[in-house]
């Protein structure tokens, strides 16, 4: 597969890396014959986080004898040194490993979010010294508002900035990714696939590909999908009618979509946001009128349960109006 140059730090990364979120889908068991596929397919960038559950245990238990065919990356969402520097060290005893290739700041959602990493006795120091120890060799930031990330990256202090970046989703383009191109930062493309909700998957990595980025790091959770995004690596360019096709999509979906992060979750009354949105979707979108009621029924707490608390929406990085949408749900599907 090509690889691509993330940036100053040299590491040369396959084009198409391995998003772990959906690992969490996945049994111990699953997981192992995953990650060892995707080793085996020759991507070598494995992108994780201390957030999603036990994902970086089960990529520690799999392919931590194989250390040396990867490059890791993982992530924190702390904000004050102590805290980071506990993370950091539960990380490598999950990953089974003594250092971490890029270790990345998690959705760094408000400029407070940027400043309390940066501030004195903040998350920065910690990775900071764990660079200068071995601990971790390249630092981080991941976030869902391009602007935000661009301010950060103009500090000079981030080596990469990971951001969601798709054919429906291109405000990367008007400023972050530029000046990550003009700056040599590398740039890591999460929610290539806007979080499994795009139908066109393989000509949206396709697109991504075709713009200066690093690496997409679509998220897998079956074999079947490794090949199927790998081929984007080797395609030819998007014909003007796949990308007229395309915006056709980019129209129905619209920009404020779900993308399955799960950051809203969990649910206070135990509604599974993400499920009722991805059912209500196929109903309107995706002519599935005659199988979804039936589907939704079989949920065990339907949206029309919501006690509209409205804690959600405080963790959605894309600024969903949830409540409104789960309301919408019950009136079309219950």
């Amino acid at each position: 597969m090509k690889k691509r140059i993330l940036g100053t730090t040299g590491l040369a990364v396959t084009e198409i890396g391995f998003g772990a979120l959906p690992l969490q889908r996945c049994t111990m068991e699953e997981a192992g014959v995953v990650l060892n596929a995707v080793l085996d397919a020759g991507i070598n960038f494995i992108d994780t986080a201390r957030g999603y559950t036990d994902s970086e245990e089960k990529i520690g238990a799999h392919i931590a004898h194989r250390r040396n065919e990867y490059y890791l990356a993982t992530k924190t969402v702390k904000r004050t040194k102590e805290e980071a520097a506990a993370e950091l060290a539960t990380s490598l005893k999950n990953l089974k490993t003594d250092y971490i290739d890029v270790y990345q700041f998690h959705n760094v959602k408000y400029q407070s979010d940027l400043d309390a990493i940066l501030a004195e006795g903040g998350a920065y120091e910690a990775a900071a010294e764990a660079k200068a120890a071995g601990k971790i060799r390249h630092i981080g930031i991941t976030g869902h508002d391009p602007a935000l990330m661009a301010k950060a990256i103009a500090t000079g202090l981030f080596e990469t900035v990971q951001v969601p970046f798709n054919f429906i989703e291109q405000n990367a383009l008007k400023e972050l990714i530029p000046l990550a191109e003009k700056m040599n930062i590398g740039v890591i493309v999460m929610k290539p696939l806007g979080g499994g909700q795009i139908q066109q998957k393989s000509r949206s990595l396709r697109f991504i590909l075709e713009h200066p980025i690093t690496v997409a790091i679509p998220g897998m959770d079956e074999v079947k999908q490794i090949a199927e995004n790998i081929a984007a690596s080797e395609a030819e360019p998007l014909t003007g009618a796949e990308l007229a096709e395309m915006q056709k999509e980019a129209e129905e979906l619209g920009p404020n979509f779900c993308r399955r992060c799960a950051y809203c979750a969990p649910c206070t009354v135990g509604i599974d946001i993400a499920q009722c949105f991805i059912f209500h979707l196929q109903y309107t979108a995706y002519g599935m009128q005659d199988s979804i009621p039936a589907r939704y029924a079989g949920l065990d707490v339907k949206a029309s349960a919501c006690i509209d608390c409205g804690v959600c929406e405080t963790r959605c990085p894309y600024d969903i109006p949830i409540r409104e949408r789960l309301r919408q749900v019950a009136k079309d599907l219950g």
